[in-house]
């Protein structure tokens, strides 16, 4: 059950809010509409419903706000938009990644594939579905943890007829299995035929809270649905006969061959169509809109549907009748099936006895039709994919896995790889050719001239990606809409990425190293005798630009922000570190580890005071320093944000 108490977005400048004072309860085991016209604050509502925009007001999910759910993609199922994902992942790669996530088995994702009807697309990318695919891609993700409730902004906008039929019959399914659903539309038809329950805004107010029944008897009218290629002819005589009798009839003409008329009856449009001669392709009727402008979506089908029709009989099935007196045609129930008409399933109407009742509220029946479902018997919810056991880790175990996923479902972290070891390859034999070029440096294709080499700089943008790409292209959105900063997702993000920046910084030294041995000889790769604090300081630089690029790009929600973060630590913060240290110290010039000896009772087992002062002495230095710093900076930077975005 959602129950939301004075929901109010902030004032805009010279503006009311969009939404102002809105109440309203969603139950369970009921699909709820809330609908208004474009501009009427459906999306307003849902984002502060979901916390994703600032005002007043409560959401409360099953008695709890979200900020106070543990998992909320456990408990609530959002789809606000198009589907948050790179369009370079492939759509089943997409769904695995939001499984590790979400803490529920990989398997869950072809389950959920098979139950929107996507398996022959599991390998497509995501930027090249189509507008009804993407839809089903996203009720996937929002049913991938099995939620309660589903919270979808206009999912049907811009699908085609069948397409809507599907996607009802899905929302039936789940409201059928005692789950709550609250969705937008802006087609009244559209929401007295699905919905248990419709919640109209006007303005940013509520203005009626009915069930769907009440609704349709008070905010909308029966019409007539006429259309016939001499529409205009028709539309006169109506209206002429209609001031001879004395009657309130309403003609109105929808563009095309397409006419509405209010006040009449089937048999009464047949029969003047009939005495004139008039040839009527379709007659029906139907439930009105609210006034002007509603029902947009309907007309534009209807519209493609004169199109087709003035194309002739060539191009579309014929549907040609000259109609005479006939009775009105059965007025379609208002209520779908609990699933769609395939499944064969018993159409649920309200006040039927002998219709399926809906669960209690707020009760998720787990020995009902789930249970059904799962012993394989036909069920209200068959087409749903089965129940799932989660149980979520507080080891940050699943957020590696998932960022695991995340680096290498596309193919940007490869293509930045292979680019760095060429252009190290290629300033490695310029430098050996030239000459003059200290080993360390040759070694690690650096010249004075750069302030990073090759490799750190691949590794700040890798790390720059990991949590940039998140921003512009969400993947954990898909339960709230935006980013989460959760300490075992940033932990994720670091050991991923400092991994990452191991890898290419060993590939990098070691392709150098063999490069140059097969073109100039082995003594310019022999192995120094100080190699291991150079090779301590080198994958320190390499790891410490990684870093620095996740939490820069966490802070500034960029990646190109994040890179410039790194560049910046060379350019700007070695600077400052070189004049700090510059200046004179009073202190005896005596190692560190000769005072660490003397100021400790007991002695470092294998020389580890040696290590210690290697490891201090190259923080010492300038660049290590200016990482050291910049690391410490953006990390504080990232925690007071999260702190700030939670007591918001």
């Amino acid at each position: 059950m959602i129950q939301a108490i004075g929901l109010t977005s902030n004032p805009r400048k010279e503006l009311p809010p969009a939404v102002d004072d809105v109440s309203f309860e969603a139950h369970a085991g009921h699909v709820t509409a809330l609908l208004g016209a474009p501009g009427a604050g459906k999306t307003t509502a849902l984002r502060l419903m979901l916390e994703l925009q600032r005002g007043r007001g409560i959401t409360y999910f099953r008695g709890r706000p979200l900020h106070r759910i543990p998992h909320p993609a456990h408990e609530v199922g959002v789809l606000l938009g198009d589907v948050p994902g790179h369009p370079a992942r492939s759509v089943r790669g997409h769904l695995r990644m939001l499984c590790a996530a979400s803490g529920v088995p990989a398997r869950r994702a072809d389950e959920v594939l098979e139950a929107v009807g996507l398996v022959s697309l599991r390998d497509e990318r995501l930027g090249t579905l189509s507008r009804g695919m993407d839809r089903r891609l996203g009720l996937a993700c929002a049913l991938l943890p099995d939620p309660h409730t589903l919270v979808l902004d206009d999912p049907a906008r811009g699908l085609s007829a069948g397409e809507r039929r599907w996607l009802h019959g899905m929302l039936r399914a789940h409201a059928s299995q005692g789950g709550t659903v609250l969705w937008t539309t802006a087609d009244p038809k559209e929401a007295a035929r699905i919905a248990d329950h419709v919640v109209t805004l006007e303005c940013g107010r509520l203005v009626a809270d009915q069930d769907a029944a009440d609704f349709s008897r008070t905010r909308l009218r029966p019409r007539v649905a006429v259309r016939s290629p001499h529409a205009a002819r028709l539309s006169a005589l109506l209206a002429q006969e209609a001031r001879s009798a004395q009657r309130s009839v309403e003609v109105v003409r929808e563009g095309g061959n397409r006419l509405c008329v209010y006040g009449s009856t089937c048999a009464d449009v047949g029969e003047t169509a009939f005495r004139n001669g008039i040839v009527v392709h379709q007659i029906a009727d139907e439930i009105g809109d609210m006034g002007p402008g509603a029902g947009a979506a309907d007309r534009a089908a209807d519209d493609r549907a004169d199109r087709a029709d003035r194309a002739g009989p060539d191009t579309r099935t014929p549907r040609h009748a000259t109609v005479g007196p006939q009775p009105p045609a059965p007025e379609a129930p208002r209520h779908h099936p609990a699933v769609p008409a395939a499944a064969g399933a018993p159409v649920a109407v309200p006040g039927d006895p002998e219709a399926p009742q809906a669960p209690a509220e707020d009760a998720r029946p787990a020995d009902g039709a789930r249970s059904r479902r799962a012993e394989g018997t036909p069920g209200p919810g068959a087409d749903l994919p089965p129940p799932i056991s989660v149980r979520p880790a507080p080891r940050p175990l699943r957020p590696v896995r998932y960022e695991i996923r995340r680096a290498t479902g596309v193919g940007t972290g490869f293509l930045v790889g292979a680019a760095v070891l060429v252009v190290s390859a290629v300033i490695a034999v310029l430098l050996a050719r030239v000459g003059h070029t200290p080993q360390p440096r040759l070694l690690a294709a650096w010249p004075r001239e750069l302030p990073l080499p090759p490799a750190a700089l691949g590794a700040g943008l890798l790390g720059a990606l990991a949590f940039g790409d998140e921003f512009r292209h969400p993947a954990l959105a898909a339960d709230r809409g935006t980013v989460p900063r959760r300490l075992g997702l940033l932990t994720a993000k670091l050991l991923v990425a400092s991994a990452t920046a191991l890898v290419l910084a060993v590939l990098t030294v070691g392709c150098d190293a063999e490069l140059l041995y097969l073109l100039y000889g082995r003594e310019v790769v022999e192995i120094p005798a100080d190699w291991f604090p150079l090779s301590a300081g080198w994958l320190g630089l390499v790891t410490g630009c990684a870093c620095a690029g996740v939490l820069a790009a966490g802070v500034f929600r960029s990646a190109t922000a994040g890179l410039a973060a790194v560049v910046a630590v060379p350019v700007l913060v070695v600077p400052l570190v070189h004049k700090v240290m510059e200046v004179p110290s009073v202190r005896t010039p005596v190692p560190f580890a000769a005072r660490l000896r003397e100021g400790l009772p007991f002695r470092w087992p294998f020389g580890g005071e040696r290590h210690l002062d290697a490891v201090l002495r190259l923080v010492a230095q300038p660049v290590g320093g200016a990482l050291t710093l910049s690391l410490a900076a953006l990390l504080c930077a990232y925690l007071l944000t999260g702190v700030r975005s939670r007591v918001r």
